[in-house]
């Protein structure tokens, strides 16, 4: 048997962590995203945390928790994880808050950018493997030879915390029919469901996956776990060969359904985000976005919300994504 979600009273105890090290995230409705999806859009800016993505959340709770299970003295000195970025991130940051080193293992040609931000946060960086799955398995090893605590990219505790963002927006916004929520292994749509489920609301919660990483839909469609190839180059924090047994539970139970956009769908939201309201969204940040654009005719007359979950790409690679197709106009 599955963990539960967490209920309202973790998820305001978590939101109570969080709020030690920084404040709730605005939400915005921009006057330029609202005539580009011909309806009223609600962006949850998650970019606008400590470590430019919504994972931080998720880390303060969870080291928090682990902290009160297993304080130093039982011999937890150090933690381990795999990681395209955010979610090493988010470790680093709260592992040092705890006074903890933490070992990130990300895939070899993975964003330098994000690499540097993890080091930066004192992180010890470990490159090994051609993508994620590879490079958790590595950390899951390393964590047995070494004596390290493995914390997942999916687990209750993280949910807790991300969930946070969630019962921000649904409290702001309640009257939402429909939002967008990316999917990388989980920690994100199992927040908005847990979220949703406490606050009784009804509003529909869609999960968006890659086209070039599709093992959550496929897993969702066939109703069992599916592996998929990962080919995405722009949404990493999507590029998911292996579903997560928890959340890949709580998603088929719960979403409404999961679409899938394609790099160059990304890219597009990429650059309709920063004309339309100057904000740097990274590919998966971009992801909830492309998926409302993808779903405009449908979307008509209905309140949408998606976060901008990240912000965190490198400047080349975005420099290239906003010169793209220089001659269209961005809005179109």
């Amino acid at each position: 048997m599955i963990s539960p979600l967490p209920n309202r009273e973790q998820l305001e105890a978590a939101a109570r962590t969080v709020y030690r090290t920084m404040p709730a995230t605005p939400q915005y409705s921009w006057p330029l995203l609202n005539e580009a999806l011909g309806t009223e859009l609600w962006v949850k800016h998650e970019n606008h945390t400590p470590t430019g993505a919504f994972k931080v959340r998720g880390g303060l709770v969870y080291m928090e928790a682990l902290a009160r299970r297993a304080p130093g003295a039982t011999g937890v000195t150090g933690v381990i994880s795999a990681t395209r970025g955010n979610h090493g991130q988010s470790v680093g940051f709260a592992a040092r808050r705890q006074g903890l080193q933490a070992t990130i293992v990300v895939p070899h040609g993975n964003s330098r950018e994000k690499n540097a931000a993890m080091r930066a946060l004192g992180v010890n960086l470990v490159e090994h493997g051609r993508e994620f799955q590879e490079s958790r398995e590595h950390a899951i090893q390393l964590a047995a030879e070494r004596r390290l605590h493995m914390i997942p990219s999916c687990h209750p505790d993280l949910v807790s915390g991300v969930g946070s963002y969630w019962m921000e927006l649904f409290t702001a916004q309640p009257g939402l029919d429909v939002v967008f929520v990316p999917i990388g292994q989980g920690s994100g749509i199992c927040g908005a469901i847990a979220a949703r489920q406490a606050l009784g609301l009804s509003t529909r919660i869609i999960g968006v996956v890659s086209s070039h990483a599709l093992a959550y839909k496929l897993s969702f469609e066939h109703k069992r776990k599916l592996e998929s190839p990962v080919t995405t180059v722009t949404a990493d924090g999507m590029a998911c060969r292996v579903p997560d047994d928890w959340s890949l539970e709580i998603i088929m139970k719960h979403a409404d359904d999961i679409v899938a956009v394609s790099d160059e769908e990304v890219e597009a939201a990429m650059r309709l985000c920063y004309v339309a309201t100057h904000n740097v969204a990274e590919g998966a940040g971009a992801a909830a976005l492309a998926a409302a654009m993808q779903q405009k005719e449908k979307l008509a007359g209905r309140k949408v919300g998606v976060p901008l979950c990240g912000g965190n790409v490198d400047h080349d690679q975005f420099a290239r994504i906003l010169t793209a197709h220089a001659g269209k106009p961005p809005l179109c």
